[in-house]
């Protein structure tokens, strides 16, 4: 069974796995659902109570959300191309630089690239 059928069993179809529930993936449905504003609160409750059976966890989600399509996009960290620069320039870890790049201004982090310029073909 592939991610997309437990999730569209639990959002659409309300299809019984129960026979292969050896391969849910809890915390993969939890991190799935916790993108939708309805399921939220479901999902922390999932998160809370991890211990939980899978079966008891798939049949909590069949039972409890309502039937409905829902699609998100998988959560991503957003990359940043100039944290780079910060970072070799500052000598900042990923964390700090991250907090630097919140308070430098375009012109300042131009200035930044221009310095750390090695010249040379891209």
């Amino acid at each position: 069974m592939e991610l997309k059928d437990w999730l569209n069993a639990i959002n659409f179809t309300k299809e019984d796995l129960t026979e292969h529930i050896k391969e849910y993936p809890p915390f993969i449905v939890n991190r799935c659902l916790s993108g939708h504003l309805d399921c939220v609160l479901f999902a922390n409750e999932m998160n809370k109570y991890h211990f939980l059976d899978k079966d008891m966890q798939f049949n909590f989600y069949i039972n409890i959300l309502r039937k409905r399509k829902r699609f998100s996009p998988w959560i991503r960290k957003e990359k940043e191309s100039d944290l780079e620069f910060v970072k070799s320039y500052y000598g900042y870890s990923n964390e700090k630089a991250s907090q630097v790049m919140k308070i430098l201004s375009n012109e300042q982090i131009e200035f930044i690239k221009k310095r750390l310029e090695t010249g040379g073909t891209k």
